[in-house]
């Protein structure tokens, strides 16, 4: 533990403690974790991105439906790859900890969600949302009727203005009424 915390500097690790709602131990467990999945080359914190596809292979992420989404969200890449730094790598854990706040939740699960990244979410985002829940084979995949008919409910309860999406105020509101959201969205190394 003593070379991880002399690498990271006492400086950047409150920095990291104040910018975050990670602990000092949970930056440390990150940055760990993060240095094992970079290659020798690698070794410059600072500067180095590493790809989605090494990222994926986190234990915590592999099977999670929107492992993918997850890492385009959290990406700060100009090329929108997926490809994370460790502050994008810490700034997903601190999102998904348990001392995140409902609202900063709900802001990137939404973000998540919004597949096509326009700021709402439409019958398109609500069926990619559906098919990753249920899987997309066809043992688990809803028939376009049902399909339909789900979408039509979510819009129902959710789509306050009536305007057929779901906006981000919308979806904070329907979550603030779903106790069991905060302790279901979060990833613990």
């Amino acid at each position: 533990m003593g070379t991880t915390a002399s690498q990271l500097g006492k400086d950047m690790l409150s920095e990291y403690q104040e910018l975050t709602f990670l602990t000092k131990q949970e930056i440390l467990l990150a940055h760990k974790r993060f240095t094992e999945l970079l290659t020798r080359d690698e070794k410059d914190l600072a500067n180095t991105r590493v790809p989605i596809e090494r990222i994926l292979t986190l234990p915590e992420l592999k099977s999670n439906p929107f492992r993918k989404r997850i890492c385009h969200v959290f990406s700060t890449s100009e090329y929108k790859d997926g490809s994370l730094t460790f502050e994008d790598f810490l700034d997903l854990l601190s999102a998904f900890s348990d001392s995140a706040t409902l609202e900063i939740k709900s802001h990137y699960a939404f973000r998540i969600f919004d597949f096509d990244d326009d700021g709402t979410l439409d019958c398109g985002d609500l069926e990619k949302l559906v098919n990753c829940l249920t899987g997309e084979t066809d043992d688990t995949r809803l028939t376009p009727e049902e399909m339909r008919q789900l979408i039509n409910n979510i819009l129902e309860e959710s789509d306050i203005d009536k305007d057929g999406t779901v906006n981000l105020s919308e979806f904070q509101h329907v979550i603030s009424r779903s106790p069991d959201f905060v302790s279901s969205f979060k990833i613990v190394l």
